[in-house]
Parts: C-alpha cells; structure tokens; sequence
C-alpha cells in the first residue's frame, strides 16, 4: 500500500547489493511512495550484485562511488543533485564490511591493517558522506539522513568479531554530526538497529544463523525482515519525524528491551531435564 509519504523527495541509496538488501528494499518502497534518488554503491560491490536490476526497475540512475574516498563522493552528490534536479531529502548509508571476519581473524587475534580497512568503510564512509554533504550544503531543510547498525555495538556477539565496535563508532558519529548538522542546517541524524536479517552481508558473519534463530525466541513481535526495515525507513524519510534526530532507534520485534523469554527458558529447561 503507497501513501504518497515521499512525493518530490529526491535522495541518495548507498549499499543495494542485491533483492536481500536492506538498502534494496528500502530502494523499491521509496519509489512506491513517490521519491526519487541516486543509487550508489563501490564499484567492486556493483559487479558482484545486480543494482542494474533495481535501477530499471524504479527509473533510477546508478553513480559508483567508493564512499571511502572524499573525492568520490563529491562527484556523486554533485551529479546525484544535477540528475535529481535540486536538493537532497534523504539519504540511506547500508554499507559495512570486515576483512578481520571475512579471512576468519578472531577478535583477540586481530590483522590491524584490516580492523583500520574495516571501520573506514562501516563507519568513516559515514564522516565522509555527511561532511561532503554539509560542506556543499547539499541536503535541504528537514532533510534526514540514516544509518543501518546493530545491537552488537551495545552488546557482546562474540562472532559479530570488530563488526561490533564499527557499528558503536558508527553510531557516535550520527550523534556528533547530527548535532551540527541539526543546528547549522535542520537535517536530520539517526540510525537504526535492526533485528539480525539475512542479508548477504549478514549471512558472512560466522554462527549468523544461530543469532538470527536466538533473536527470534527472543522477541516478542519475533525479528524484523529487511522489508520491515525499509519501511520504517520510510517513516524517517518523511515528514512525520521531523524532530526525531541523534536517536540510535531499535527496530528488532523488541529484542533490545527482553532480558529472557519463555521460549528460550523452555529450551535450557529440557535440556537439564
């Protein structure tokens, strides 16, 4: 159902990998609602997945960007308000990746060349993004930006590995620059936390099925699917939030607030029976 929440936003999407992604789903219900935007995403990213599907799919153009390097994204905000025909609304950062958990590197046994690969590209991208933006002063009043975390970065998943601590970093820098972007520009910061999903990022992360089970007995309304998270999304994009801002929201069926439920008492009670 379309309630014509983003007719005329124009945005920017970094991180539609494929029809699993967050970022994907968050691309097809803003073209449901009515606004327009950019897709983005590394060059490297673009050819293991299918953005060219998306593209056409909701008359969008796609600008490669590594969202690492300053220069790349002032060729892509540039073009992006050029292509948009003005000012951003919104804009989506899905971007995250460890080297440390890709090679299989336990956390006490970190590559730091790899945990400094790592937080640039979860976390500073989202410096580098913001800072581009308000420097060009690109974003229009009202505007909302947002980012995807998770609850790792409160709490110990102890194969969440420096993925945890890229997403505690993110999470400080939407409040830091949230605060001057709202003050300077009325733009919005937040970003969200979202329940385990099984994207192909996600599902990179070893024992992520385990997480993605336990999460479900765990909360009450059970876990939040990435269409779910698209939608919520939306709410961020809109009008209807104007004044929420420097918020870390907790979009995960009510797993953050749970200390323990029935059904994973049930299963420590049979099995010491």
């Amino acid at each position: 159902m379309s309630y014509n929440l983003l007719k005329g936003k124009r945005g920017i999407i970094f991180g539609a990998l494929d029809e699993n992604s967050i970022a994907w789903k968050t691309a097809e219900r803003v073209h449901e609602e009515g606004g327009t935007f950019v897709l983005t995403n590394a060059p490297i990213a673009m050819r293991m997945g299918s953005i060219n599907q998306l593209a056409e799919k909701t008359g969008s153009e796609i600008i490669p960007a590594d969202a690492t390097k300053v220069e790349d994204l002032e060729n892509l905000v540039e073009k992006s308000m050029e292509i948009l025909g003005g000012k951003i609304d919104f804009v989506l950062h899905s971007i995250g990746m460890s080297v440390n958990v890709r090679k299989g590197k336990h956390y006490t046994d970190m590559n730091y060349d790899f945990t400094t690969k790592g937080w640039d590209v979860s976390a500073v991208s989202f410096h580098k993004t913001m800072q581009v933006l308000y420097k060009k002063d690109a974003m229009n009043e009202w505007g909302s930006i947002v980012a995807l975390s998770y609850m790792a970065a409160q709490r110990v998943f102890p194969d969440y590995n420096d993925m945890a601590d890229n997403k505690a970093y993110l999470e400080s820098i939407a409040r830091s620059f949230g605060y001057f972007f709202g003050k300077d520009k009325k733009v919005r910061v937040n970003t969200i936390s979202q329940s385990p999903t099984p994207t192909t990022a996600g599902t990179g992360v070893k024992g992520f099925d385990g997480f993605i089970a336990f999460a479900e007995k765990m909360s009450p309304l059970g876990n939040a699917t990435a269409l779910e998270c698209a939608d919520y999304t939306l709410t961020l994009f809109s009008d209807l939030t104007r004044k929420v801002t420097l918020q870390n929201l907790f979009h995960d069926g009510g797993f953050s607030n749970t200390g323990v439920s029935q059904e994973v008492m049930e299963t420590f009670v049979k099995d010491s029976e």
